[in-house]
């Protein structure tokens, strides 16, 4: 036995029996004294460690009795080495059993004891290591789990992007270059896909940057266009349409982009056009296409429905400020608008009919630039149904003129009907001066005053100083 002259020349006092034990349970988790035909003398356990409970009933047992049928040979093997006159020199690995309602491995050394035909086995727990063991075996099975579905899943990716014939590209939205891509695709950039892994996309296509077209299919993604961003390819020269849409991978964007060439691109817009068709004959609002000085070009049957029309050449060629209520005021008001902004949306009027009838309706106007002639569209709804559901019936009266009662006692009559009536009529005034863009005579005629009236109320107001007519 090494170590120093300390522990080897009998400077340490002998150990008394009353301590001798404490110091071994401390020392160890489990502390057995068995005899040379494995018949358990003593048995010792660690006071810190409640969980193998009382093993009293284990002295003068065989220690058989309380191991495994895996442990069992080992011990035989020690004990055998023992009555032949020594002991174990490694330290041996036993599971103990107690009537087969719980397990614990504990790893033992051995130790002769010099008066008595025994040996002390001491003991380490290895639950802890056990439990361990187990956890990384768990989590190696998680682990080639996860690899096996990360297999099967990318299997069945590469299958699925072989055997479509849409051509599929895969950008990464941080740096705009080609994650993957398709046969189909990389036969229309006019490649092989090994070559066009890892490069940037705007390689692909003339008069490009990479931050621009990365920037243009993100756009086109969010606004959810059919035609996506038409681009001319650099190798063939052939003009084709992408049509993006962004998804989220690992913590990156990348964007899957459907490739379409010049066929598809028709096919496309073919699909587009029939079902615009289809929702301009059949659909229950009015849809009026007019030149950009409001000659009509074009009619659905809901507009001559509206107008009390038998066909389409009754209203075709004639200007659509003969259906409305104030003729050119009304037309005059919605094309400025629509020409200054793009669109005007829901401006109330009423339709006058060839019979004379007057129909409350409510239009929006969108200006169409994109062509040679500009032309108007219009949407017009009729807004009789409307209106009846607008009116509050006689339940609703208390709850419709709450805040007006709530002046009462606070003013006379006359002076809260006056300042009600006030607010409402320069609204009225300040709104048909907008629409118009400061043409008195015109709102004067919207409002169904004479010009010397608004001119009045202009004053009365202190709207006259603003944005003078110079016309006048």
């Amino acid at each position: 036995m090494s170590g120093t002259k300390y522990w080897s020349s009998g400077s340490i006092p002998l150990i008394e029996p009353e301590f001798l034990s404490s110091i071994i349970s401390a020392a160890s988790d489990i502390a057995l004294v068995v005899s040379a035909n494995g018949i358990i003398r003593s048995v010792l356990v660690n006071s810190s460690d409640a969980s193998y409970g009382k093993l009293d009933h284990w002295e003068g047992r065989p220690i058989v009795d309380f191991l495994t049928v895996e442990s069992v040979p080992k011990m035989a093997r020690a004990l055998e080495d023992f009555r032949k006159g020594g002991v174990p020199v490694r330290a041996i690995e036993l599971t103990h059993s107690d009537n087969a309602v719980w397990e614990f491995p504990i790893r033992y050394t051995f130790h002769a004891l010099s008066h008595e035909n025994a040996m002390l086995m001491l003991g380490r727990d290895l639950r802890q290591i056990a439990e361990t063991q187990q956890q990384l075996v768990r989590a190696q099975m998680s682990l080639e789990q996860g690899y096996e579905a990360r297999r099967e899943f990318d299997a069945r990716y590469r299958l699925l992007l072989r055997s479509v014939s849409d051509a599929i590209i895969f950008v990464s939205v941080a740096d705009g270059r080609i994650r993957d891509l398709n046969e189909p695709a990389a036969a229309i950039l006019g490649g092989t896909r090994e070559e066009m892994v890892n490069v940037p996309l705007s390689q692909e296509f003339r008069d490009r940057r990479r931050e621009e077209l990365v920037e243009s299919l993100i756009n086109s993604a969010m606004s959810d266009s059919a035609t996506g961003v038409v681009l001319q390819t650099r190798r063939g020269r052939q003009q084709i349409s992408i049509v993006p849409q962004v998804f989220r991978a690992s913590g990156e964007r990348i964007l899957i982009c459907r490739l379409l060439s010049d066929s598809d691109t028709r096919a496309v817009a073919n699909v587009l056009d029939a079902n615009l068709m289809a929702l301009f004959e059949r659909g229950s609002d009015a849809v009026v296409f007019t030149s950009i000085n409001g000659i009509i070009t074009a009619c659905n049957d809901s507009f001559l429905d509206l107008v009390n029309s038998a066909h389409t050449s009754d209203v075709k060629g004639r200007n659509m400020a003969d259906y409305l209520a104030r003729g050119q005021i009304d037309m005059g008001v919605v094309t400025d608008n629509a020409r200054r902004s793009g669109t005007m949306r829901i401006y109330s009027t009423k339709i006058q009919n060839d019979l004379g009838g007057l129909n409350p309706v409510e239009m929006s106007v969108a200006y169409l630039n994109e062509r040679t002639d500009p032309e108007l569209g219009f949407v017009i709804r009729d807004a009789s149904r409307v209106d009846a559901l607008r009116k509050p019936n006689n339940d609703g009266n208390e709850d419709s003129n709450r805040s007006v009662m709530e002046l009462v006692g606070s003013a006379t009559l006359k002076e809260i009907v006056a300042d009600t009536t006030d607010v409402v009529e320069k609204m009225c005034i300040e709104t048909a001066v907008s629409l118009t863009r400061n043409n008195r005579v015109a709102a004067a005629e919207m409002l169904g005053l004479s010009r010397q009236s608004l001119y009045v109320k202009l004053r009365k107001y202190g709207l006259l100083s603003k944005n003078a007519d110079t016309s006048e």
